[in-house]
Order: C-alpha cells, then sequence, then structure tokens
C-alpha cells in the first residue's frame, strides 16, 4: 500500500450488448491517466430497472453470470481495480440482490455486498425488484487501501459506515442513483458519514434521466474530515486521495473517541429480532 490513491469516478452506465467494450474503452482511458480504483454507479450495465415495479428475468443473472464477467474482463483488460455491480439471483433461493463487485486489476473477484437497505417510492421501486441483503461485508483487501462498500440507500443507516471504519476501511464506496434535487441532502449525509467514520467516502451517481425518473447530481469525494475532495457530473473524473490524512482525523476530534462496540451491540440486541 502506498499514501496516495488514485480513483476514476464514472458518472456513466453501460447497458446493452456493446456495453462490455464501451467500459473496457473508459476504463483504459482511466487507467491512462494514473487511475489505480474506478468506481462504477448503481447497477452500471443496466438500464434503471425499479422505474416501474414490474421486474423482469432478463435484469437479473446468475451468481458470475454475463454482467460480472463482463466487468471482470474489463478490469483485467484496463490493468484497473473495479467496483461494479448487478441484479444477482441465488440459484437455489431465486431471491435476487442489488449486489456490488470488487475485481482488483487482474480481474480476481475480491469480495461482494448485497444492498441491505431497499426504498419503495415512485421510480426508485427497488423493493418489487430485488430482496434486501442479510448479511454485513467486512471491508476488502487486496486493493491499494482497505475500502469498503455501501449501495445508495444504505448510506442513510451510518451504523454500516462506522463498523467498516472501525473494521479497518479507509475508503467508503456507494454507488447511486439518486434524483439531481436531492443531492444537497444526500452531500450532508455523506459528509456526516466521512466525519464520524474518519474515512473517505467517494459516491458515484448514475448520470442522467432514465424512463422518466429524473436521476442525476454528481459523483463526489470527501475526506476524512468532511472535506469536499471533489463533486462534478462529468463523465469521467481522476482524483486522488491522500492516505496520511486518515492518521490526522483519528488523532483529532471526533477520530479519538472510542468506539463503544459493546455498548452498541447491547442496545440493539434489547430491540430484540
Amino acid at each position: 500500500m502506498h499514501d496516495t490513491v488514485t480513483l476514476a469516478l464514472l458518472t456513466e452506465v453501460f447497458p446493452g450488448p456493446d456495453g462490455g467494450s464501451r467500459l473496457t474503452d473508459r476504463l483504459r482511458e482511466a487507467a491512462a491517466r494514473g487511475a489505480e480504483i474506478a468506481l462504477l454507479p448503481e447497477l452500471p450495465m443496466d438500464r434503471w430497472a425499479p422505474a416501474t415495479r414490474e421486474p423482469s428475468d432478463t435484469d437479473a443473472e446468475p451468481p458470475r453470470g454475463p454482467r460480472w464477467t463482463a466487468q471482470r474482463e474489463a478490469a483485467r483488460s484496463a490493468g484497473v481495480a473495479l467496483v461494479g455491480g448487478a441484479i444477482v439471483r441465488d440459484p437455489e433461493t431465486g431471491r435476487r440482490h442489488n449486489t456490488a463487485f470488487v475485481f482488483d486489476r487482474e480481474g480476481q473477484a475480491l469480495g461482494d455486498y448485497r444492498k441491505a437497505h431497499l426504498p419503495s417510492e415512485d421510480g426508485f421501486w427497488e423493493a418489487d425488484h430485488y430482496q434486501p441483503g442479510d448479511a454485513f461485508a467486512e471491508p476488502v483487501l487486496g486493493l491499494p487501501l482497505p475500502i469498503g462498500v455501501q449501495i445508495c440507500s444504505d448510506a442513510n443507516r451510518p451504523t454500516g459506515s462506522h463498523v467498516l471504519a472501525a473494521l479497518g476501511a479507509e475508503l467508503i464506496v456507494v454507488p447511486r442513483a439518486t434524483p439531481a434535487a436531492s443531492w444537497e441532502r444526500w452531500k450532508l449525509v455523506l459528509r456526516a458519514n466521512a466525519i464520524t467514520s474518519c474515512a473517505f467516502v467517494a459516491t458515484i451517481n448514475r448520470p442522467g434521466p432514465e424512463a422518466g425518473v429524473p436521476i442525476g447530481g454528481p459523483s463526489a469525494l470527501f475526506g476524512p474530515d468532511g472535506s469536499v475532495l471533489h463533486e462534478s457530473s462529468d463523465p469521467l473524473v481522476i482524483t486522488a486521495l491522500d492516505r496520511t490524512a486518515i492518521d490526522t482525523t483519528r488523532r483529532d476530534y471526533p477520530g479519538y473517541l472510542a468506539v463503544r462496540h459493546e455498548l452498541y451491540a447491547d442496545a440493539w440486541a434489547s430491540l430484540g429480532p
């Protein structure tokens, strides 16, 4: 691991038969500009299916299906690590999950995460398309820094970001599909998560309206002190983070405060199943 890590934030999606080749081209461009890790929006290989309440079999795939394969091959071909995702169908139960994937620069799968908190409202009928994840994913190792993954609405329940940071995550990646009008609220939440977790937070949004849903607004990178390091709707932005800032913020307030995990665990347990 080294002190400076260069990220590519891709405010772009890649649906359709040529999606894999378009993604590969974009990742090669990012790698040529120095990117070590590329970050994609929520469900980056698909149209925004939750625009309606009607799920389709073609929106989901089995584990290590064609979308997973396309993203793995794009990462390997470009030589850049990648955080992507797809809707994955469990072959035994038939349950579907909005799943993030993490690949290293050689295309090796390092981990995945299932979205835990699902909206159910106009244009974001996600609970009709997949089930909530039922397991917490620990930080992913094997990249230039340890990363944790949340997906969109998960960030609005900040316990997850706090646990990821306590387990060693230095960067929390939040792929999104959110309306432009709600960006200031998202920005407030994500900055607070960065400050209270003492971790970098990177969020990558889908680029624009789809099927009448007003998706749009910036992708961004926040420092562990809550500073805005990058904010833009450009399709591809290369930005660097300085890992030494983690040590500084964890020495300063509120970083040095104890993480009373046993206290919180007892409180949550008191609520029952």
